[in-house]
């Protein structure tokens, strides 16, 4: 999620709704290639995943689109997840390819190295403390992939797994299978009060800023642009060579060390070159959350992420500041082709843009406006809180919360499904404080790119 937290009352909410009437790009695609053909490698990072990797698997031993290759890449784990990996498949006839280093290398050499070694059509990423609970989750990014040459990267709606949801999974016949070959296996989380509070107010937090940014956000986001900034790289579909091909040019230039966050470069990346990166409402997949004393640590992880990525690509935030020369040049582009020679085109595709780097230096891209207005409000907001606070502006600060809070809740109710709408208003409420605390969290990020930037000038970002 790279552009979290959203402040609701900020232009990423206007985008949005401005794209929900504008509606979405009615060309009706005509793709060149059949998604049913082709090959499809699961990737699997994963470092000390033990209490999560069976359910990882079993999930994938469920898809309706079975994968020619999947590959576990323990990175280094000091607990049992090879362990349990290779019990898991003992136990269900299941085959699977496991890396096993001896050093953690991180999250971004791996997605480059699999991509090169491992040939297939399509790379998916699904880390190891996550489980697809669509069963065709990998057959509809598949899918949606190959609707246009244009997309790059897909992924569903990914929301927490909550401890119910581990007990559930634990229950199934694939996992009991495991456990009948390994009975001492723990797969529940540590259950005293401590951290189920912890792991609840966590789950109460990121559920409700999840859909609200899925469901609407990055809902409007998709219909107007056709793209989100970038996938959720925890359960993700890339088409390998655009991969490939995006690691070869910038590995020369940033070694591994690309930002804080993968799947927030590479999403930025794709985007310069004129890739999109779709996200999927139909599909779900649940992904083990930080217990709530640990969210700072994450949320610096993402937020520096976006810093770094415009900090990299800032032809791309720079996209508004050149859309009346784009403007200009659509105009000459269907002068000169027509409107006739457009539609005689025999591969139709949506929101279609010329692809290269230099097409987003001299005119931008129009996903470029996002990124702007995210920036605008990860910097903005932050600071007029702290601004409100210094000069004691209580009343204002107040009313600025109350109204905000009124809105954010009644969104997150009204965007979430009939029969739990009041279960979200609840959650809306609860989560409130702690979305104030990210928000300001942003303050501490922010001043740690600005050392980075202009003080120690260390660009070691990596995952």
């Amino acid at each position: 999620m790279a552009a979290t937290p959203y402040f609701v009352l900020s232009p990423n909410l206007i985008l949005s709704i401005v794209g929900m009437f504008h509606g979405p790009d009615k060309t009706v695609p005509t793709p060149s290639e059949d998604w049913k053909e082709a090959t499809v490698n699961v990737i699997i990072p994963a470092f000390n995943e033990e209490k999560n990797i069976p359910l990882c698997l079993a999930s994938l031993a469920n898809q309706t689109l079975k994968p020619q290759r999947i590959i576990l890449i323990d990175d280094g784990s000091h607990d049992k997840t090879v362990l349990y990996t290779q019990e898991f498949c003992a136990a269900n006839n299941m085959e699977v390819t496991i890396i096993q280093r001896e050093h953690s290398i991180g999250k971004t050499p791996t997605i480059k190295r699999q991509s090169r070694e491992f040939e297939a059509d399509v790379e998916f990423i699904l880390d190891g403390d996550t489980y697809l609970e669509s069963i065709n989750y990998i057959e509809r990014t598949v899918q949606e992939l190959y609707q246009a040459v244009g997309i790059a990267s897909a992924c569903g709606t990914v929301v927490p797994l909550r401890d119910s949801d581990r007990k559930m999974m634990i229950q199934t016949p694939m996992i009991q299978s495991f456990l009948h070959h390994f009975p001492d296996a723990d797969l529940l989380q540590k259950q005293d009060f401590f951290h189920i509070l912890m792991r609840k107010l966590s789950n109460v937090y990121r559920d409700s800023l999840y859909i609200f940014l899925q469901k609407f956000v990055y809902h409007g986001q998709m219909i107007f642009f056709g793209s989100v900034t970038n996938p959720v790289g925890c359960a993700v579909a890339y088409r390998q060579k655009y991969i490939r091909d995006l690691f070869d040019q910038y590995e020369p230039i940033l070694g591994d060390d690309l930002t804080n966050s993968e799947d927030i470069f590479i999403g930025f990346a794709l985007l310069k070159h004129g890739y999109r990166n779709i996200q999927l409402t139909d599909i779900y997949a649940r992904s083990q959350e930080p217990e709530a004393e640990k969210l700072p640590a994450q949320i610096y992880m993402w937020s520096s992420s976006f810093f770094q990525s415009c900090y990299y690509f800032d032809e791309l935030v720079r996209s508004p500041l050149k859309s009346f020369r784009n403007y200009l040049h659509h105009r000459k582009m269907e002068k000169e082709q027509g409107e006739e020679i457009r539609h005689l085109r025999k591969i139709q595709e949506p929101y279609r843009q010329p692809f290269g780097d230099n097409v987003t230096i001299q005119y931008g891209r129009p996903m470029g406006w996002v990124i702007f207005v995210s920036l605008i409000e990860k910097t903005f907001f932050p600071a007029t809180l702290l601004v409100m606070i210094i000069l004691h502006m209580w009343w204002a600060l107040g009313l600025t919360m109350a109204v905000e809070t009124v809105i954010s809740v009644t969104l997150l109710t009204a965007v979430s499904n009939k029969g739990e709408r009041l279960n979200y208003f609840f959650k809306g409420i609860v989560a409130t404080p702690m979305r104030y605390a990210s928000i300001m969290f942003d303050l501490y990020t922010m001043s740690r790119f600005a050392i980075d930037i202009w003080i120690t000038r260390n660009k070691g970002w990596r995952k």
